[in-house]
C-alpha cells in the first residue's frame, strides 16, 4: 500500500507556503538568519512539538521571521517544489501564501510576487509541477491584513493566481467581517477557499459558504456535528480540504480514530487530503493517504478515486486535469 501510494500521481489542494519548508530548508534558513529557532534538525523536531493550536500558531510565526529577503522566497518555494514532486509524486498543487506576513517584515509586494512566480516557471521546468496561488488573509492580523491581501490580489496579481482564503486562529476572528472582501475577490475571478471549521463549530463553516462564497471549505472538521451542513456541502459539491495528521496535532480532534473523514464520505461530501504543513507536522501527502486508507478501509482503486477528486476539485486547467487523471488511470493500469 505504502508503494502504491508512493508513485500515485497526485494533487494537493491545502498545503501552505511557508509551512512546507522542511527541516533542511528551514535549518538553511535560520543558519542564513540565526535568532529563535534553532538550525539543528534534532532540536528542530523537537521545537516542532505543539501543544496546541494557539502554540503552532506561534512556532508558525517565528518560521515566517526567518524569510526576510525574495532571494529567501525564491529558494524556499523552488526547494518546496522539489519536495513536492520528488518526494510526493505530486503533479499539480495549489500552496497558500500569505503574502501580508512577508510585506510587513519588509519585503515589497512587487519582490515576493516576482520571487514566488520566478520559482514556480523554474519548478514546471524542473521538475514538471504545475503550481497555482491561493492568497489568504491571516486572521489574527484582522481587517488592515485583509484589506492589504485583497490589493495584492487584485493590483499586483501573479499569473498564477487562483484563490482568495482566510486562515490563522479561529476562535475570536468572527467570518462576517471578511464578507466585502471575499465578495470583490469572487468578482475579480478568484476562488474562495477560507479555512472554516477546525477549531470552531459547523456554524463558522456556515458562514464561509452563505457569506464568503466558498467553493472548498479548508479543513471543516466540525461539520461532521451537522448532518444538514453536510447535505448542503454534498448537494453543492463543496469539497473539503481533509488534513488529519494536523487536526491530531493542533487538538482540533482528540485521536485519529476519531477522525470524522469516514463521516464526511459516508454523507457524500467530496474529500480531498491533503497535509496542510507536512514537516511542522512531521507527516507527508503520501502518509496522509495511508492514513486515510485506514480510516476508510480503502484498496488500490479506493485511493487512486480519492486522488482524482483532489484533481476534479482543483481549479487547475482543464488540459492538466486531463492530463493527471489520464496518469492515474495509467499508473492503477499498471
Amino acid at each position: 500500500m505504502r508503494d502504491f501510494i508512493q508513485g500515485l500521481p497526485k494533487a494537493e489542494l491545502h498545503v501552505h507556503h511557508i509551512g512546507s519548508v522542511s527541516p533542511r530548508i528551514v535549518s538553511e534558513l535560520a543558519e542564513r538568519h540565526p535568532g529563535a529557532v534553532p538550525s539543528d534538525l534534532e532540536a528542530l523536531r523537537k521545537y516542532f512539538e505543539f501543544r496546541d493550536f494557539a502554540h503552532f500558531i506561534d512556532v508558525y510565526l517565528s518560521v515566517v521571521d526567518l524569510v526576510r529577503t525574495p532571494e529567501d522566497i525564491r529558494y524556499l518555494t523552488y526547494e518546496i517544489a522539489r519536495d513536492m514532486a520528488r518526494g510526493q509524486s505530486l503533479r499539480y498543487a495549489e500552496l497558500t501564501c500569505t503574502p501580508y506576513t512577508s510585506v510587513i517584515r519588509g519585503i515589497p509586494i512587487e519582490a515576493y510576487t516576482e520571487a514566488i512566480e520566478d520559482a514556480r516557471v523554474a519548478a514546471e521546468r524542473d521538475f514538471g509541477l504545475v503550481l497555482r496561488w491561493i492568497y489568504d488573509i491571516p486572521g489574527e492580523s484582522g481587517l488592515p491584513a485583509a484589506d492589504a491581501t485583497l490589493t495584492y490580489a487584485l493590483d499586483h496579481a501573479p499569473d498564477a493566481l487562483v484563490g482568495f482564503g482566510l486562515g490563522g486562529p479561529e476562535v475570536g476572528v468572527p467570518r462576517p467581517q471578511f464578507q466585502p472582501h471575499f465578495e470583490a475577490a469572487i468578482a475579480a475571478g478568484l476562488h474562495s477557499v477560507p479555512h472554516s471549521g477546525e477549531t470552531t463549530g459547523p456554524e463558522t463553516v456556515w458562514d464561509a459558504v452563505r457569506l464568503l462564497g466558498a467553493e472548498r471549505i479548508g479543513h471543516g472538521t466540525s461539520a461532521a456535528q451537522d448532518f444538514t451542513l453536510l447535505e448542503h456541502l454534498a448537494e453543492e459539491g463543496i469539497a473539503l480540504e481533509v488534513c488529519p495528521s494536523s487536526n491530531i496535532a493542533t487538538r482540533a480532534v482528540a485521536a485519529i480514530e476519531e477522525h470524522p473523514l469516514r463521516t464526511f464520505v459516508d454523507a457524500g461530501v467530496a474529500v480531498s487530503i491533503a497535509s496542510d504543513d507536512p514537516p511542522m507536522f512531521n507527516t507527508t501527502l503520501n502518509r496522509e493517504y495511508e492514513i486515510a486508507a485506514e480510516l476508510l478501509e480503502l484498496d488500490h482503486a479506493g485511493i487512486a478515486d480519492l486522488a482524482r477528486t483532489s484533481v476534479g476539485v482543483s481549479f487547475a486547467p482543464d488540459d492538466v486535469k486531463q492530463r493527471i487523471l489520464g496518469e492515474i488511470d495509467a499508473y492503477v493500469a499498471g
